[in-house]
């Protein structure tokens, strides 16, 4: 005869309000409410308030553990185990402010290599632990300015070093301000990137890409003209090797916000940008962001001469351009439509127009023409495309009957 399995029930005050679940790390807040410490950390960080009796909550408040109700916790835990309880351990306790700052302390002090290497390795310990530790590390005085500056100091020699200060630094949600006064007060930080973006080591490289997308975005714009070639080398490498999703995107992202102007743009073309795009469109399912980052740097680059010609020179750039619209996304599709019209207007040899025919890139834009998928620009681009070379197209072979009957009356 089975055994009948008897149903626990766990009592109301030692579940979470927030995540209805058994408090493995129960603390109390100011107002008198107790919750686990995973979850009033994570609301917090977006609250300002009690979420049960929304009164404000100091931007500074340190939770008070509630040992008494984690040791009931754990005893009913144990008790209740041959019912399927799960135990509760009892938690590390959390770093407070006082611990964070000597760590930076010591990593500011630290005069040999292993000294420096062992406060860094504390530190990341000591940030991976929680959210609320990454928050009291980004708010010491100096902290991420002396992680930057281990950066810099060590990319090329102490390697090791450079790679845990790296990494800390890529677990902080640093503010523009923060990673602005980064910028200008260590000229030499983009250089560290690109040097620890030329190894091996895909973590590290990984790391590099997301601090170098943080920075381009907030420097100013007579520093981002100025950057070097090895910065477009290394963000086109990124996409070619696929070190990591993250990677890639971070690099997707410097080559659209560094290509605003036309020196960049050339750049980006030189490092062979426009190759890379393509094949990664062609390589496959791509997530959707990353198409639409993908055509955009695309438009940025056929935004000089150098790129159309490194576009309409590869033997799938039109078709793959043309084959995103109206597949992916909005975005994705007015992109796309942006770089067929720069390929229309400017590099329109007779072949390309031709190419844009036989490829689908015309009926796309016919398609486009009267879709109320896109917005009304992107429609309007598509009809000043298709009126660019109407002779050539309107008659086209290419295009199905019911296609050419799309074809706007005024082309």
């Amino acid at each position: 005869m089975e055994e009948e399995q008897v149903e626990v029930e766990v009592p109301s005050y030692f579940v979470c309000p927030i995540s209805l679940q058994i408090m493995r790390d129960p603390v109390t807040l100011p107002t008198g409410i107790t919750y686990d410490r995973d979850g009033i950390e994570r609301w917090l960080l977006t609250a300002g308030t009690c979420p049960l009796t929304k009164q404000p909550v100091p931007p500074d408040c340190d939770p008070t553990p509630n040992h008494t109700l984690r040791r009931l916790i754990q005893s009913w835990c144990a008790l209740h185990a041959d019912h399927g309880v799960d135990l509760v351990p009892t938690p590390k306790p959390p770093a407070d402010r006082a611990r964070v700052a000597d760590l930076v302390s010591r990593l500011r002090a630290a005069t040999s290599s292993a000294g420096l290497l062992d406060a860094l390795r504390e530190l990341r310990d000591v940030a991976a632990e929680s959210e609320r530790n990454r928050k009291l590390l980004a708010a010491v005085p100096g902290a991420v300015d002396i992680l930057a500056a281990v950066v810099v100091a060590s990319c090329r020699d102490a390697k090791a070093a450079c790679d845990e200060a790296l990494e800390i630094v890529c677990s902080l949600e640093l503010s523009e301000r923060c990673l602005a006064r980064l910028v200008e007060r260590d000229e030499e930080l983009v250089d560290a990137l690109v040097a620890t973006l030329q190894r091996t080591n895909t973590t590290s490289r990984a790391h590099a890409a997301l601090l170098l997308e943080a920075v381009t975005a907030v420097m100013p714009s007579n520093r981002l003209v100025s950057l070097p070639e090895e910065v477009f080398g290394e963000a086109v490498q990124l996409i070619r090797d696929k070190v990591s999703s993250p990677a890639t995107r971070a690099a997707l992202h410097v080559l659209v916000g560094t290509t605003s102007w036309g020196r960049n743009r050339v750049k980006a073309v030189d490092a062979g940008a426009v190759a890379v795009l393509v094949d990664m469109l062609l390589d496959g399912p791509v997530e959707r962001r990353g198409c639409e980052l993908a055509l955009a740097a695309l438009d940025r680059m056929c935004g000089c001469a150098e790129g159309r010609a490194a576009l309409v020179s590869h033997g799938a750039g039109v078709a793959v351009v043309g084959r995103k619209v109206l597949r992916v996304s909005e975005v994705a599709s007015e992109k796309a439509v942006r770089v067929l019209r720069s390929v229309a207007r400017h590099a329109a040899t007779a072949a390309v127009v031709q190419e844009m025919a036989q490829t689908g890139a015309v009926e796309k834009l016919c398609v486009v023409a009267q879709s109320e998928q896109c917005g009304e620009r992107t429609r309007e681009r598509a009809r000043e495309t298709l009126r660019l070379h109407a002779r050539a197209w309107r008659n086209s072979p290419c295009l199905q009957p019911h296609l050419q009957a799309l074809y706007p009356a005024s082309c």
